[in-house]
């Protein structure tokens, strides 16, 4: 149990067959998120290549650029990640860099005042496996990709004190909005998807380093999801939903593909993509329910 809590690693993981259950970490990510089967290929062949000792010595087990429109699976990828990796998909800490678009704001994240504790190096000195997600890197100061140069150059960062943090056991993830409207315009037909993607990627090389693209494991596209996608999407949350009351000891009937259909059309937003779903789901299903269950 020490073990465990100083690691992040689940007891129940230490000694089993890990070989069995790394080789299945693909499926259980594609039974997770939807319609993006390239990205999930790629982060669970960089978790392989990584337990089989073949990955890159003294770097990160992986590192990827996600891009794409909201609410498409990356930050859900990121957290089902976390889940296979560790057992737990609060093993991942969430950074928005839009909080990180000056330069003094560096010092958050290696360098905490009396009292605080450093955004980045300290959460990973005291919990060294985890997923680390920055979100909306693009708006990070340029100081800011400069420490995230380091730790995917060198495997570690030194912070404040001068204490040397190592990186290898975290899985570090950027995710962008970098040419999502190119995206949009492929999945309504203005033009091929193969030529969104390259338009898209001609926007991160103009506005990343190359240095930094090229130390990354995968950089990684995110379609937009279609209407049968977002179906999917539905379900699966609608499931959580159900076992969550399940849990309680309420039973939830089988839903309709009528209904599936009515709560997409309530909540589906194209800026959002599947995001609203969920949002939609705790309002009008779950606030009802639990009021009905409390005799209210």
């Amino acid at each position: 149990m020490v073990v465990s809590l100083l690691t992040g690693i689940p007891v129940t993981q230490i000694g089993e067959n890990e070989k069995e259950r790394f080789l299945g970490i693909g499926d259980r990510l594609h039974n997770r998120v939807v319609g993006q089967d390239q990205a999930v290929n790629d982060v669970a062949n960089a978790v392989l290549r990584w337990r089989a000792g073949s990955g890159r010595p003294q770097h990160p087990i992986g590192s990827f650029l996600f891009l794409g429109p909201t609410g498409v699976g990356k930050t859900e990828l990121a957290k089902a990640l976390a889940e296979q990796l560790f057992d737990d998909e609060n093993q991942l800490v969430r950074m928005n860099m839009s909080e990180y678009m000056e330069q003094h704001y560096v010092s958050r994240l290696i360098d905490a005042a009396p009292g605080f504790v450093a955004q980045l190096t300290e959460v990973v000195r005291r919990r060294p496996n985890i997923v680390l997600l920055f979100e909306e890197v693009e708006k990070a100061h340029i100081s800011v990709i400069n420490k995230l140069l380091y730790i995917l150059e060198d495997g570690s960062l030194t912070d404040g004190q001068g204490r040397t943090v190592d990186f290898t056991n975290t899985v570090v993830i950027m995710t962008s909005n970098l040419g999502a409207d190119h995206l949009q315009s492929g999945l309504s037909g203005k033009c091929t998807m193969q030529v969104a993607h390259d338009r898209v990627m001609q926007e991160v090389t103009d506005h990343f380093w190359l240095e930094l693209l090229g130390q990354l494991t995968k950089v990684v596209v995110f379609n937009p999801l279609s209407h049968q996608q977002l179906r999917k999407v539905a379900r699966l949350q609608i499931k959580d939903v159900a076992n969550r009351f399940c849990r309680k000891g309420t039973t939830l009937v089988e839903v309709t593909d009528g209904a599936v259909d009515y709560i997409l059309a309530e909540s589906y937003d194209p800026v959002y993509g599947a995001r609203p779903i969920r949002r939609w789901l705790e309002k009008k299903v779950v606030t009802v329910l639990s009021m009905l269950i409390q005799g209210k």
